[in-house]
């Protein structure tokens, strides 16, 4: 009886591996056909305006604006690849390591670099494959399990055994992933527009809105294409990601400014930058659901309610996965760019559980 029990157990796995892999299958071929369908009817209407770029050799001046930090490099000696990071406040300092999601890069810590300098080493990182970071050929050096060992080389890297780790997006994924693994390095976790890893994986099969919203995960697993997309009509969707009324910065809160704009389209529009970005999504199906996956770090999650990619509830039940000191705060009218679209109101949150975590140890 046993072994009948086992094996229907089995099966029922199996059943379910199928269910899952045909579902992911279907899906990126349907977000495939209408993305085609798109691309067609841009060419029908204009097709010197689709395929034209605008030629940009300079970066823009707010990429090496020196009230940021400085522009600094380090090359991991396992993986072989240099890093680009931003650094703000003094050496010696405790580490506030900022990691960030797609499409954007260290600049997306503008606000941050500027308000916690006084207090810790800021650090704003380029992820494998963003901007002047080293970005891999191969799409199997995006796997979540090189991307966590790229931030435990970093820190190892810096000097530093510990850190206050803060990660927006898919930033915020790989910031759970290094909590979970090695939690003895995160002296804190801040997570913006993310929910634990599996709540994202279990909210997804039972409600089809979050489904809908995370299209672009399964878009991204055709080859090329997606990048292709991207840079049609000079980045236009690129750039309707930050600016549109339903998923752009600036509801109630602070808008991108046009050199800030096209900071994120200069970056992004040099050969082959989309290519790593993209790849990070392309592993994605294969590491999820996690075997290890409680939280023992002090943890403060923040949610814009008008996130267009991520539905709100996924952040009431990420509690469950902490096993320690956990807050959660949802703002009003605040889109998934939050650290962008209500930098005042997220560094006083930040600050506040930094300085409410600290009374707790004393």
């Amino acid at each position: 009886m046993a072994g009948l029990r086992g094996r229907l157990r089995r099966l029922a796995l199996a059943l379910r591996a199928l269910l899952f892999w045909s579902l992911v299958y279907c899906y990126c071929w349907l977000c495939a056909s209408v993305h085609l369908l798109k691309l067609l009817w841009s060419i029908g209407r204009g097709p010197a305006r689709t395929f034209r770029r605008a030629a940009r050799e300079h970066p823009p001046a707010c990429l090496n604006d020196p009230s940021l930090g400085t522009h600094c490099y380090v090359r991991i000696k396992d993986s072989g690849l240099r890093f680009h990071y931003v650094a703000a406040g003094e050496r010696g300092k405790p580490l506030m390591l900022l990691l960030h999601g797609f499409p954007e890069f260290w600049y997306s810590w503008r606000h941050q670099l500027r308000e916690f300098k006084s207090e810790y080493r800021v650090v704003a990182l380029d992820l494998r494959g963003y901007g002047e970071t080293d970005a891999p050929i191969r799409r199997e050096n995006y796997k979540l399990d090189c991307l966590i060992t790229d931030i435990k080389d970093i820190l190892d890297s810096l000097g530093y055994s510990k850190c206050v780790l803060i990660g927006h997006d898919w930033g915020g994924m790989i910031a759970w992933f290094i909590a979970i693994c090695y939690p003895e390095m995160v002296m804190r976790l801040i997570v913006i527009n993310f929910p634990h890893p599996n709540v994202f994986t279990e909210y997804i099969l039972r409600h089809p809105a979050q489904l809908f919203k995370s299209s672009y995960y399964y878009f991204f697993q055709i080859p090329r294409f997606p990048e292709f997309m991207f840079s049609i009509n000079d980045f236009k969707a690129l750039k309707q990601l930050f600016t549109s009324h339903s998923t752009g910065i600036g509801r109630k809160g602070r808008q991108l400014t046009t050199e800030d704009l096209e900071a994120y389209v200069y970056v992004f529009s040099q050969p082959g930058a989309l290519c790593g970005p993209i790849n990070h999504y392309r592993n994605i199906f294969s590491c999820l659901p996690l075997k290890h996956h409680m939280v023992t770090t002090p943890t403060l999650l923040l949610w814009g309610e008008k996130d267009a990619f991520m539905e709100v509830e996924m952040a009431e039940v990420t509690k469950i996965y902490v096993k320690n000191y956990f807050r959660l705060t949802i703002l009003s009218e605040a889109s998934h760019w939050l650290q962008q679209d209500q930098p005042d109101i997220v560094n006083k949150l930040i600050w506040t559980f930094l300085k409410e975590e600290t009374r707790k140890k004393e």
